[in-house]
């Protein structure tokens, strides 16, 4: 997924190639799955950090080039925009201080950015969406000069056919035209990942989509768009809007857009949701990788499935399956929470994730299956619920039991989320007595 030497030319040949060589991808999965060769019984978390560099006034500032050779850290990386920053920090074990050492790695790699963007005149600001960005800072000149963005940006025009329009409605109302990806660059997440077992998918994935809701309603902090008052996180709506490659035809006709909560509980695994999507959604890129993972997994060769990695990186759940390599060589599976808002500050972003860690290893040990505990319908409209009015939403959980989303928070899902980080033995109680707060 951050494949940045891509490309989105390819002609009728080389279209029908990739789709052969990402359906061999899926059918080596399938054979690993088969024999047993994905790692399992381990509990691994990690996190990717996006933030804005802005001037002393607070506007951004496309510096992110300058910045990252100055600070010079390879966990340090380009986002869409010019005036973005992401950080890639280290996979951790899932047990004792884990989440203080995240809270650490995202600490020390401010403060090298913080010292880089000092020395020109700049800062660094966590949020999910900069309540000072205006239409102006969205050209095309502040898009990354990286072919993986100049890609997705003409891929994304060519199928839409005509400008796009933005309708977010809330206390105010914003609508307006679009015609580039740089509307997707007004986002900031914070995004965490924990990897399970593969004959736990099924439970881990639902559980992930039954904690969406009351997990961002904890964490809203994006609010406003170009001055207006929108939704309490007003990045769902934008994302999913800003990188939509339907038509209004296919708008009309209920087409799933790539930016989604999903439509049912996953039943089949992981496969169920790689050949679905790929069923769905036109590959974007159609690049060309010179390996055979079933001939390298006669050869004794754990595949990195790269045809499958960048069309699902090109799939924007809210809830992503991914699939990786671990440093022991073992291929992996993990949950990729993508709800998330950057900022307002590392120790709150940390309490999120934690929040979110104890709830999915807390309905683990106390939930057989969610499937039977609420409907898919009540998650995905306690996620949407969620993201329109925060805390102040009123959210449906186990039985059909409707309450305010504090009360069901701090009376019901904190003292699971407790349970479940003491289950797995990781010191939380730090970051927990922050959501409660």
């Amino acid at each position: 997924m951050g494949v940045q030497d891509v490309t989105a030319a390819a002609s009728a040949a080389r279209k029908r190639a990739f789709m052969r060589d990402l359906l061999r991808d899926v059918e080596a999965l399938e054979r690993m799955l088969d024999d047993g060769m994905v790692e399992t019984g381990v509990s691994m978390i990690g996190a990717e950090q996006e933030v804005v560099i802005v001037d002393q006034a607070g506007l951004p500032l496309p510096i992110a080039d300058d910045l990252i050779a100055q600070v010079d850290d390879e966990h340090v990386t380009h986002e869409l925009g010019k005036f973005n920053l992401e950080f890639n920090l280290d996979p951790l074990p899932f047990e004792g201080d884990c989440l203080a050492v995240l809270e650490g790695q995202i600490n020390a790699l401010l403060a090298k950015t913080y010292a880089a963007a000092y020395a020109r005149d700049a800062q660094v600001a966590l949020c999910g969406i900069l309540p000072s960005l205006a239409k102006s800072d969205l050209g095309l000149d502040n898009l990354t000069d990286k072919p993986r963005y100049h890609a997705l940006n003409d891929v994304l025009m060519s199928m839409r056919g005509a400008p796009s329009r933005l309708s977010i409605e809330g206390a105010d109302e914003l609508s307006l035209k679009h015609q580039s990806v740089m509307l997707e660059a007004c986002n900031t997440s914070f995004q965490i990942h924990f990897q399970v077992s593969p004959e736990n998918f099924n439970r881990s994935y639902n559980f992930a989509q039954a904690a969406a809701g009351p997990c961002l309603a904890a964490a809203c902090n994006s609010p406003l768009l170009f001055g207006r008052r929108l939704w309490h996180e007003t990045r769902i709506a934008l994302f999913q809007q800003s990188v939509d490659t339907r038509t209004e035809r296919e708008d009309l006709r209920q087409i799933q857009p790539r930016v989604s909560f999903g439509t049912h509980w996953i039943n089949d695994g992981v496969l169920e949701i790689y050949r679905e999507d790929i069923a769905r959604f036109k590959p974007l890129f159609h690049d060309e990788y010179d390996q055979d993972p079933l001939a390298l997994l006669d050869q004794g060769v754990t595949p990195k499935l790269p045809n499958l990695c960048l069309h699902n990186g090109t799939v924007y759940r809210w809830n992503r399956a991914c699939y990786g390599v671990s440093p022991n060589g073992k291929p992996h599976l993990r949950i990729e929470n993508r709800v998330l808002p950057s900022g307002p500050t590392p120790v709150d972003e940390v309490a999120n994730a934690a929040f979110w860690f104890g709830l999915m290893h807390g309905m683990a040990h106390e939930v057989e299956d969610v499937r039977t505990r609420m409907t898919f319908e009540d998650a995905a409209s306690n996620f949407n619920a969620a993201a329109r009015h925060g805390v102040e939403a009123n959210l449906v959980w186990f039985g059909g039991t409707r309450m305010p989303a504090r009360e069901l928070i701090a009376l019901h899902l904190i003292p699971l989320a407790e349970r479940g980080l003491a289950t797995a033995g990781v010191e939380a109680g730090k970051y927990l007595a922050i959501i409660a707060r």
